[in-house]
């Protein structure tokens, strides 16, 4: 990058953190650094929500899972709206009627504390897990940069998440994420505008979409359907993205203190009920122009000559073995067959309906696929321990060779942010659930109750410390993220394994007033070990379906289990 990218890139984050921290002056007591004292409005809830759930994975992954998949990963947010319909029904007027800190204090209510406690350790884990996903997502970013090694820039970049987050808690984050979207979305416009405008001058819009629909991107319904059934190895379609959707986002957003923590933090029902209610609206069509911008560098990469690896620090190493030759014959066709697949390409666009043009359009991806495939399975061979998979350098690699100076170090910074945003809310969450659950709950100091200002401080200054704590372990799993693949699926399975069995919990303490305690309990540990089960049998092929389904079993699985234990085990009497 050139210093004015560098420049733009300081100056922005700078600026950034300044105004977060300036504005996060609260009272110094649990309620005013985990909740900002109750007093957001819904545009700063709604714009909150969305920055936690829209991480760097988001802006950085999902472009390179619409290059190598099409954008049928949209699927998988279609039973959102859906779930947020729901929450402001049940789950919203609840919890702020109870004024709990963290969702899990309902359960202690509704059931006993060992049930509470059960599922905040379970949130705890998953959180824990998918935030350290989250900072090897800007890591990639520097270590790409720089050529520095991934685990010196995982503690670089969880270092100044944890200071700002520390610093700042709840409040910080709400008012930095309004800032930071503002600039997210200018930013990602702005590469999208430049994807088209670079492409051939005879070449549109239009013919963009027309180039990437041939090869199968814009594949935005599946319906998972084929001549032998539904397909449940198949990941994201209608199907699994309405039902197996509507379960994870129904948990996520109800159940997962980072983003309950978000709506807690409203003025009223209201405020919180509009801030859902937008989310449900806007994601969609956010995540769908994301993946657009995918599909568009799908096309861009058919005109104009790219990287056939787009880890460029990996390929560099591998160049210094044995492997050296065949990798530079490997580039080689791969830019000739780009020079051709242009040529085909215009010919397709210019005669549409001609079917031969059309598949010779089409077998020239196929080509170039395949020269792609090879030269990962070459870089295997050079490098066994090297991470092959380069869907979260796609969109990066694209920015740092095509757009001018300036624009660089601001698409570099909305990474940045978008990852500041996400993480800091979920260690304020996980610092929060440890304070509330275990810290106050165990020790006897309750959160409601009155308290003199030298307790009221003391804990304010050990949530600090529990965030932490919190930071250092996300570091620590950041370090053998880079090796799980796509980013953005990653944690999505990793919360898919938790996901269901937190939300059969709460489903059973709304829903079914009947069941008590000990058979809720008994029902999610068996429920959790049944998710484990499925995921290790398809892990391994001994069966085989798309990982949005563990959520609908866990879930069912809970509620099943828990009224079948509470009508046949435990004493009717005694609930």
């Amino acid at each position: 990058m050139s210093k004015f990218d560098w420049f733009i890139l300081v100056f922005t984050l700078v600026a950034i953190i300044s105004y977060g921290l300036y504005k996060s002056r609260t009272s110094k007591n649990l309620e005013g650094y985990f909740l900002s004292n109750r007093s957001m409005p819904w545009y700063l809830v709604l714009l909150s929500i969305m920055g936690t759930q829209a991480s760097a994975i988001t802006f950085l992954s999902a472009p390179g899972q619409a290059f190598t998949d099409g954008m049928r990963f949209v699927q998988y947010y279609f039973g959102l709206p859906l779930a947020m319909v729901v929450l402001c029904i049940t789950f919203v007027p609840l919890f702020n009627k109870l004024k709990v800190f963290t969702a899990y204090e309902f359960l202690e209510q509704r059931f006993d504390l060992k049930t509470r406690t059960f599922t905040s350790a379970l949130f705890l884990i998953s959180r824990g897990l998918s935030t350290g996903i989250s900072i090897c997502a800007p890591s990639i970013i520097l270590s790409s940069l720089m050529g520095w090694d991934i685990f010196w820039t995982n503690i670089v970049m969880g270092g100044l998440l944890i200071i700002y987050t520390v610093s700042g808690g709840a409040k910080a984050v709400a008012y930095t994420q309004q800032l930071q979207l503002i600039i997210i979305f200018t930013g990602m416009f702005i590469a999208g505008y430049f994807i088209v405008h670079l492409l051939p001058e005879d070449v549109g819009f239009v013919d963009a979409l027309t180039v990437s629909g041939n090869s199968g991107k814009l594949n935005v319904i599946t319906t998972g359907i084929t001549e032998k059934g539904f397909d449940l190895k198949d990941r994201y379609n209608l199907i699994s993205g309405v039902i197996g959707g509507f379960f994870l986002a129904l948990s996520y957003f109800g159940t997962d203190h980072s983003q309950v923590g978000r709506y807690l933090t409203a003025k009223d029902n209201t405020e919180s009920r509009i801030g859902l209610l937008m989310n449900g609206l806007v994601k969609v069509p956010m995540q769908f122009l994301i993946l657009l911008i995918g599909a568009l560098l799908f096309a861009f990469y058919q005109f104009n000559p790219g990287p056939i690896f787009h880890n460029q620090p990996v390929a560099d190493k591998a160049k210094q073995t044995i492997y050296k030759p065949h990798l530079d014959s490997l580039e080689t066709a791969y830019k000739n067959t780009v020079l051709l697949a242009a040529t085909a390409n215009k010919a397709y666009i210019a005669d549409e309906n001609n079917l031969a043009k059309k598949d010779a359009a089409k077998a020239m991806a196929v080509t170039s696929d395949s020269l792609r495939k090879e030269y990962k399975k070459t870089l295997q061979q050079a490098i066994p321990s090297a991470d092959t998979n380069d869907t979260n350098y796609v969109f990066l690699r694209f920015v740092i060779d095509n757009l001018p100076i300036g624009l660089i170090g601001l698409l570099i910074a909305i990474i940045f942010l978008a990852a500041w945003g996400s993480i800091a809310a979920a260690l304020n969450s996980l610092a929060s659930c440890t304070m509330i659950d275990f810290y106050v709950r165990f020790k006897k100091h309750h959160a409601h109750a009155e308290e003199d200002d030298a307790m009221s401080l003391k804990k304010y200054r050990l949530s600090k410390l529990y965030t932490l704590y919190w930071g250092l372990f996300c570091i620590a799993v950041a370090q053998f993220a880079n090796r799980m693949g796509s980013l953005i699926e990653a944690v999505n399975i990793l919360g898919s394994l938790f996901y269901g069995v937190i939300l059969g919990i709460f489903l059973v303490g709304f829903y079914l007033k009947k069941v008590g305690g000990n058979a809720v309990f008994a029902a999610a540990i068996i429920g959790e070990l049944i998710v484990i089960a499925l995921f290790m049998l398809d892990k391994y092929e001994v069966i085989g379906f798309g990982f949005l389904w563990l959520n609908v079993a866990g879930a069912v699985a809970v509620v099943l289990l828990s009224w079948l234990m509470q009508r046949f085990v435990y004493n009717r009497s005694a609930m």
